[in-house]
């Protein structure tokens, strides 16, 4: 059985699928702003009707440009909508957080079980905006509901029609089904003439294209085949108060959409002189959600746009500080400037510098001081970044009232936390990262910081442990796996390693470093097909990548290939002189193609970036081949102190011990093979 891609905007029952699982949800947009799901209506209704239709619907020859698309999780909401009140309690539990997010027309149904502290606060203190990513959390998170639900309940299947007018979430949930779940259980059918790259990639990997032709039923008339749907038409939803909505919900790509045409020439909805708050609100919310989804330059233009239009101080700071992270995140490596960056973030702390209010002043100028200490931190001086946090911490404890701006405070110590910990001090890291998890116990990203530490600290345990409780905490989090395995694999559990980057990669297919790490696993386990595989899966995502470029060129090596294996290890070497693993494997490459002279070569380079028993031992053994035993018996006896239960060092300062002179030994003499 396969998923099936109808080619084509219907579908008319052609193929044999197993019982719907809901009404057959038919994708509406209006030509304008987006509309709102009838199944999250606010008359409380109860959302049996599925199918959701815009104003105007786009005309079945017009693609979906930027601003043709449905309200985001307009099929998610339907299909949620129609299997949560038969849904296992505990089962809906687990997935309280993605349930409610998606279709909050459930909320009075699906209460809270897990959350962070941000749903307590007012609007004005929730200040932590989602990441990209976190839709596809959601996504996956959604994606093992139904999973779990269908295995207790029986196959089915889902049908969406006109899929290619779907918000990037409907989209993005479509592809993580097909590409998660076994259309035995659940035969996803997408009707689309064309889609968004993300789902594009899905169907054509995971499912049958059918012409839009063989989905017909001979006989059936028009009218017949539009009263086999529930349909129902829904109101308009745009405006700065739903791009407001959109924004802090993460989703990116309907705020920036409905944010651009509220900002529009003669059709803006939003005046700069009318209401200059509500405006610089749609402002900073459209450029936020611009630069989360890649659109970096035109968030600039909108920020350039609205320092022409106003003079406000503590707005043109808030654009001022989005301007120099414009700067520093931009997604194109060649499009950052340090420089720039830290023009604007100076202009944002001189404005916020001079707010007169006590308390509003001391949370914008420690949120700004906070930005320069990125700035700062980017630029190379970690030690300024730690002064500018520690700075805003105080300024924070002394004019905010007790109490205020909780999250704020806790982002301050959690990155006073990780400064401390790059610069040295991971005890009193902890006990900033300490302080923010027990803040905070619902937010899982300070788990995975701390687990971090602990890690470092010698404490793999603890750290697992923190990883699991973020895996608990929240949608599906990719890096906590991931993590997890690093410690799996050091403990000798490869089996365990090689399940949790499996299934980091299930979450997320564009995780380059899980790739470069499954495929060292691949090296050690001999499977050096699957190893290549992993490393160009992940240089396909990122070419510049180290990593993935050493565990090439260790696969290379191991299959005889030697001029292809120093190219990897050169180009990666380029890219990241200070990778270690890469002088080592250059080095063991030397040493096997005859030139141990370059091989003592690289594997110094390798000690100059932290001493290791294993290159000591790899050197030793260069070394004796160049005749230079005193030197090789110098790295063994170091290489025994770090490592003094390992075999393979001990045999071989032995037998360079038997056969070369000590240092204490009369010239041309060589000690008893017992000293």
């Amino acid at each position: 059985m396969r998923h099936l891609w109808v080619q084509g905007r219907r579908w008319n029952g052609g193929r044999d699928v197993p019982p719907l699982v809901a009404s057959p949800v038919v994708v509406g947009v209006t030509a304008g702003p987006a509309p709102s799901r009838s199944a999250d209506r606010p008359d409380g209704g109860t959302g049996s009707d599925r199918t959701f239709q815009g104003i105007r619907p786009v005309p079945d020859d017009q693609s979906a440009g930027p601003s043709h698309r449905a309200a985001p999780y307009t099929v998610v909401s339907a299909l949620l909508h129609a299997i949560v009140p038969g849904a296992r309690r505990e089962l809906v539990d687990a997935h309280d957080i993605e349930i409610r997010a998606a279709a909050p027309g459930l909320r009075d149904v699906v209460p809270a079980v897990r959350g962070s502290l941000a749903a307590h606060l007012p609007k004005a203190e929730r200040i932590l905006v989602p990441a990209p990513r976190r839709t596809l959390r959601l996504a996956n998170g959604l994606a093992e509901f139904v999973h779990d639900h269908l295995k207790e309940v029986g196959p089915a299947a889902l049908v969406v029609e006109r899929a290619d007018v779907a918000d990037e979430t409907d989209q993005e949930f479509l592809a993580v089904l097909l590409r998660r779940i076994d259309p035995a259980l659940l035969t996803v059918v997408v009707c689309a003439e064309s889609a968004d790259p993300v789902l594009t990639a899905a169907l054509q990997r995971h499912a049958l294209p059918v012409p839009d032709g063989d989905a017909a039923v001979a006989g059936r008339s028009g009218e017949e085949e539009h009263h086999s749907y529930h349909e129902s038409r829904s109101g308009d939803e745009h405006g700065p108060e739903v791009v407001e909505r959109y924004f802090t919900a993460g989703f990116h790509h309907a705020a920036a959409r409905l944010g651009v045409l509220a900002l529009r020439g003669a059709h803006a909805e939003a005046d700069p002189n009318a209401d200059p708050d509500a405006w610089w609100s749609l402002v900073h919310r459209t450029a936020g959600a611009l630069a989360a989804v890649e659109r970096e330059d035109e968030a600039r233009a909108i920020l350039d746009r609205a320092r022409r239009e106003s003079a406000d101080p503590k707005n043109r700071a808030t654009a001022a500080y989005a301007t120099a992270m414009l700067l520093m995140r931009h997604h194109d490596p060649a499009a950052r400037d340090v420089g720039e960056a830290l023009s604007w973030i100076n202009e944002a702390v001189a404005i916020t510098s001079s707010l007169p209010d006590r308390r509003e002043r001391a949370f914008h100028l420690s949120f700004d001081l906070n930005g320069k200490a990125l700035v700062e931190m980017r630029a190379g001086r970690p030690e300024e970044a730690l002064r500018l946090v520690e700075q805003a911490i105080e300024l924070a404890d002394r004019d905010l009232d007790p109490g205020e701006h909780p999250i704020h405070r806790l982002v301050l110590r959690a990155n006073r936390g990780q400064l401390t910990a790059m610069l040295g001090d991971p005890e009193r890291a902890l006990a900033d990262l300490d302080a923010a998890v027990a803040a905070d116990p619902g937010y899982p990203d300070y788990y995975i910081s701390r687990g971090n530490l602990l890690h470092r600290l010698g404490r793999p345990q603890d750290a697992v442990a923190d990883y699991e409780t973020a895996m608990r905490a929240g949608p599906p989090f990719p890096e906590a796996y991931y993590n997890r395995a690093e410690i799996r694999f050091q403990a000798g559990d490869h089996a365990g390693a090689l399940a949790d980057l499996d299934y980091a990669l299930e979450l997320d297919p564009g995780f380059a470093d899980a790739y470069a790490n499954r495929a060292g696993l691949f090296v050690e386990f001999g499977e050096y097909g699957r190893a290549r595989a992993d490393a160009l899966q992940g240089l396909a995502l990122d070419p510049r990548n180290a990593y993935l470029l050493c565990v090439l060129g260790q696969v290379e090596a191991a299959e005889g290939r030697h001029a292809e294996a120093r190219k990897a290890f050169d180009t990666g070497l380029r890219h990241d002189p200070a990778l270690a693993a890469l002088w080592v494997s250059r080095g063991i490459l030397a040493f096997e193609t005859g030139a141990p002279e370059d091989a003592v070569a690289d594997l110094t380079r390798a000690l100059e970036r932290g001493d290791d028993p294993a290159v000591r031992f790899n050197r030793a053994v260069a070394l004796r081949a160049l005749g230079r035993d005193e030197e090789a018996r110098e790295d063994l006896l170091r290489a025994a102190e770090l490592a003094p239960e390992d075999e393979d060092i001990r045999r071989e300062l032995a037998a360079v011990s038997s056969d070369a002179p000590s240092r204490s030994a009369p010239p041309g003499e060589c000690p008893p093979p017992d000293q």
